[in-house]
């Protein structure tokens, strides 16, 4: 079985005051810079008033595209703190924003760090994730016979398309590694008579 990164499952808002400082973090689910763009339009205009509206993203099942932004804040105390987290996370296809409206107080390079690096992590700890499992993918055409034989063994498999007509028409999603013993259940539970074709790689989305 392959696992690549985690993805959020649903969006989430998390709202806390820091010496009279409101940081609002917001994560979103993404998946292209247009849907970033978009998004960071939608909160400026939302937060017009605020003081910064600071920044990251990751995307790509590869984690290869990120950047990050400290929207007027010192160098480095809002937008890369930010961004440690996401990948400190193992997140990807993410955005993640803190609005802050400032109360008067300042708060230091160390702590503008820990107000937006904390804000997206106990965001993060509250959010709930997806990780994406790489599959193979096989179609399957058997009599019914067979298919009643394997009955007992196809629960251990996540049948995404099933066909009842002259014959029984099965689309099966098997991890990478359980790929070989698959082939030979089959092939044992129905003396040889099922025809197996691979279909390449697909994949789905399970709860972390």
């Amino acid at each position: 079985m392959v696992i690549l990164m985690i993805y959020l499952k649903e969006d989430k808002i998390r709202e806390e005051v820091i010496s009279k400082s409101t940081f609002i973090t917001y994560l979103f689910k993404v998946e292209t810079v247009d849907d970033v763009n978009s998004i960071l339009a939608m909160i400026r205009k939302k937060h017009y008033d605020a003081t910064h509206n600071c920044y990251a993203y990751i995307l790509g099942d590869n984690a290869n595209q990120m950047k990050c932004s400290d929207d007027g804040e010192p160098a480095k105390t809002a937008g890369a703190p930010m961004l440690e987290i996401l990948k400190k996370y193992e997140v990807t296809n993410i955005l993640a924003i803190v609005t802050r409206y400032f109360g008067g107080i300042k708060l230091g390079a160390g702590g503008l760090i820990r107000a937006y690096s904390g804000g997206v992590n106990d965001a993060l700890k509250e959010a709930k994730f997806l990780k994406k499992e790489i599959l193979n993918t096989y179609k399957v055409a058997l009599s019914y016979k067979d298919y009643n034989n394997l009955l007992p063994i196809l629960n251990n498999y996540y049948i995404s398309f099933s066909e009842f007509l002259d014959n029984v028409n099965l689309t099966i999603l098997v991890n990478c590694d359980q790929s070989e013993s698959f082939i030979t259940d089959i092939t044992n539970k129905t003396s040889g008579n099922a025809k197996i074709i691979s279909l390449g790689l697909d994949y789905k989305f399970i709860d972390v």
